[in-house]
Order: structure tokens, then C-alpha cells, then sequence
């Protein structure tokens, strides 16, 4: 009876069907791996939830060749319509973002933003290319970026330019060389123009995209995501493992001290997870580690600063190889690598300074304590007896005949026996 009095009064059985829904995902920074595992989980959730779409906001100067390669993949196999939006006003689609935001099934940019320049510099941690290798690569995201934008129904020539000439265009050259869909300046606008718009799926199913009145949810990153991105930063990377490895520097120059360990081990390792990540030379890495561990053996050697030296010498130059050749998106700032060797060299010198002190200073504790003591002969020692020293009576050996009463200072420790000789006067 319900749906008699419907179809009778005219009102189409979709008027009570729940409105879209559509999950939100945004990426703000550079491609690293943990962005594509962000970006695989939140498609898969759509999926799994029945979204109507997926919108990926990004603002990215670029990133790994691989990683966006796997984004991409997940991207145009998608189960669900991903719409790519280069946002807020202002924003870039560089590099990596070029080809993410080509592979959308709807591509839009907001007004002021920039896509393009997406000449591939390094792909992995594999160091200098040589000139046919650099020519391969290029050739390789060429074709990729033209397939893709192929099966995109978007201009594969214009594509191409932004990779074989480093070629960027502004949100208006990026509409008019039909290398996106549209020019929204907020998601309102977007989802407005979106309306109604069919899009064509992975298995050939045409899906209508029904934005008007859609609901938005966002996916943020987890916690331990939102760490991982944070620290998969060049910079930020860098600081972790130089701090890291100076806390470990610290312990073992004061054993015991057990908090600049703990904090030391902690950074160390997240430090070489986030150039893991970001495919850092290796090495940069290896001679980077080296210098620390030359920095700590000058605690324990006498080499007169030989060590300090060699190790602040490979530490720099690890950190000068560490990014050379890669992404310029994925770079150490040389500004950081002086203050950070400088700092490093000063921290060093401090803690070698209170080390020599600590080395010079008389001990006071335990057996050693009482070489130079002096003490008083309680018997006369012909050439053992007793003498009697801070309190504590001695068994003794003297070398030369000593009276009871008379001064002795203690020269040697063995065991439960000292030995001693007559103590000067005065």
C-alpha cells in the first residue's frame, strides 16, 4: 500500500533513498610509502562500506617514483569513483602529484593551483645514473603518464610534456589542455558540478555520481600513519638520526646515564626507518654511522683527537651523499647539515673536555684511594706490622725499616697488604 500511494501521488520511490555518502581523504606533503598505504586502506574502506565516491584532496611538491607508482595502481583499479582534487587554492601537484591526479576518474583543481613538472630525477636509492639509464626512466614515466592519461580520456601529448619537458600548467592551462575535468573553488562547488556526471570503473561499470546533498567523512590518518609521515621528512629524518646517535654517544661516554640511551636508541632507529623510507643513498647512511661510531671510540682510545676528526669528516660527507642525485623534493638542507656538524663538533669537544677532566682527577673511592695516603706505623715494621690508616688498621710491607710512631705513606694495594716507606717530613 505504501508504494501504491507513491507511484499514485506521483513521487519517485528514490525520494526516500539516504543521501551520498562520500570519504575523504587528504594528503598534505611530499609521496612516501606510508601516503600509499593511507591511500589504499581508505579506498578499501569505501569500498567495503559502499561509498559513492572517494575524494583524495593533495597539495604535494612531489615524491618516490615507486610509491606513487603503487598509488596510482590503486587508484585505476578502484572498485569505487576516486575523484582527485588539487587543494586549497594555491596548491601544487607536482611531480608524483601529476600522476596521481591524472589517474582520477574526475580530475579538479581550485583556482591559483599548479600541476605538472613531473621529470622523474631518481628512482631509489641506487645513487648517480648514468646518462642512458636517466634516458630510460624518462622514457618509461613518459608512456606511463600517456597511458594513463589514455585510458583517462585526457590529452596524452599535453601528459607528456610534463614529464619529457618539466613542462608545469596553471588550473586554467591544465582545463584548457583537457588534462583535468573542471575548476572548482571549494568541494561545494565541486560536488555541484559533479552532479549527475557518469564515470566509467575499472570493470567497465558506468557509475552516475549523485553529489548533490552528499555527506562528507573524513579519513585521517591513524596515529602511528600520522608519526611515520611526520618523520618521513629528509630534514626531519636526518635530526633523528643525528640526535639519536649522540644520545648513544652520551651513554657511553657517561655509562650509566641510561636516559640519553633509551631517547638515543629510540631516534637512531625511527631515524633509519624514515630514510629507509625515502630511499636515502646508502652509503650516506653507512658513512654517517660510521662517523658516529669513530666519534664514540675517541672516548675509549687515545688518539689525540685522530678519531674525532676522521669521524666529523665522514659524518659530513655521509650527509652531503645522503639525498644526492634523488627527488630536489626530497632533499637535506645544506644550512642544517653545517649547524648540525658544527653543534655535533661542539658537543663532542664538551664531552671529550669532561672526560679528560674526570681522568684527571685523583681517585676516591675503592682500594686504589689509598695509594698515597699517609698512614702511622702501630708496631714497627722489620719488615711487616701494622699501621693504622683513616681509621683502619693495615697489614703492611715496607721496603725500609720503619719504628712504631713513625709516618709512612702507603705506595702500592695488593690484596688485604699495602706497601709502604717512610713518609717525608712535611
Amino acid at each position: 500500500m505504501f508504494f501504491i500511494l507513491f507511484f499514485i501521488a506521483g513521487f519517485p520511490l528514490n525520494a526516500v533513498a539516504t543521501a551520498s555518502e562520500v570519504y575523504l581523504l587528504r594528503v598534505d606533503g611530499p609521496i612516501v610509502p606510508v601516503v600509499a598505504d593511507y591511500v589504499a586502506e581508505g579506498i578499501r574502506t569505501a569500498t567495503e562500506a559502499g561509498a559513492d565516491c572517494v575524494l583524495l584532496e593533495i597539495n604535494t611538491p612531489g615524491g618516490l617514483y615507486g610509491t606513487t607508482q603503487e598509488i596510482v595502481e590503486t587508484i585505476m583499479n578502484s572498485r569505487v569513483p576516486v575523484i582527485v582534487y588539487v587543494s586549497p587554492a594555491g596548491a601544487w601537484a607536482g611531480s608524483a602529484g601529476t600522476f596521481i591526479t591524472l589517474s582520477a576518474h574526475v580530475a579538479a583543481m581550485a583556482p591559483g593551483s599548479r600541476i605538472g613538472a613531473a621529470h622523474p630525477v631518481g628512482v631509489g636509492g641506487e645513487g648517480e645514473l648514468t646518462d642512458v639509464q636517466k634516458e630510460k626512466i624518462t622514457q618509461d614515466a613518459a608512456a606511463w603518464v600517456r597511458s594513463i592519461a589514455q585510458m583517462r580520456g585526457r590529452d596524452p601529448s599535453r601528459a607528456e610534456m610534463a614529464v619529457l619537458e618539466s613542462k608545469s600548467f596553471s588550473d586554467g592551462e591544465a582545463l584548457n589542455a583537457n588534462l583535468i575535468d573542471l575548476v572548482a573553488a571549494n568541494r561545494e562547488e565541486l560536488f555541484k558540478q559533479l552532479d549527475g556526471r557518469r564515470v566509467t570503473l575499472i570493470d567497465g561499470k558506468e557509475v552516475e555520481l549523485k553529489l548533490a546533498g552528499a555527506s562528507l567523512k573524513p579519513l585521517v590518518m591513524s596515529p602511528v600513519q600520522r608519526l611515520l609521515f611526520k618523520i618521513s621528512e629528509p630534514n626531519i629524518a636526518y635530526i633523528l638520526l643525528t640526535a639519536g646517535g649522540l644520545g648513544l654517544i652520551m651513554e657511553l661516554y657517561h655509562p650509566g646515564a641510561v636516559f640519553p640511551g633509551i631517547v638515543g636508541g629510540i631516534g637512531l632507529l625511527l631515524g633509519l626507518y624514515a630514510l629507509g623510507s625515502l630511499d636515502a643513498q646508502f652509503g650516506g647512511v653507512l658513512l654517517i654511522l660510521l662517523g658516529l661510531g669513530l666519534l664514540a671510540a675517541e672516548a675509549f682510545v687515545v688518539s689525540h683527537g685522530l678519531l674525532a676528526g676522521g669521524g666529523m669528516v665522514s659524518f659530513i660527507l655521509g650527509s652531503l651523499m645522503l639525498f644526492g642525485g634523488g627527488s630536489p623534493d626530497l632533499r637535506l638542507n645544506i644550512g642544517l647539515i653545517a649547524v648540525t656538524a658544527v653543534s655535533m663538533a661542539a658537543f663532542i669537544a664538551f664531552l671529550l673536555g669532561a672526560v679528560i677532566k674526570a681522568r684527571g682527577r685523583p681517585v676516591v673511592t675503592g682500594r686504589e684511594s689509598l695509594v698515597g695516603t699517609i698512614g702511622k706505623a702501630l708496631t714497627d715494621l722489620r719488615p711487616e706490622g701494622i699501621i693504622l690508616v683513616e681509621g683502619e688498621r693495615w697489614h703492611a710491607e715496607s721496603l725500609e725499616p720503619v719504628a712504631a710512631g713513625q709516618r709512612v705513606v702507603i705506595l702500592e694495594v695488593e690484596g688485604l697488604k699495602v706497601k709502604v716507606k717512610i713518609a717525608d717530613e712535611g
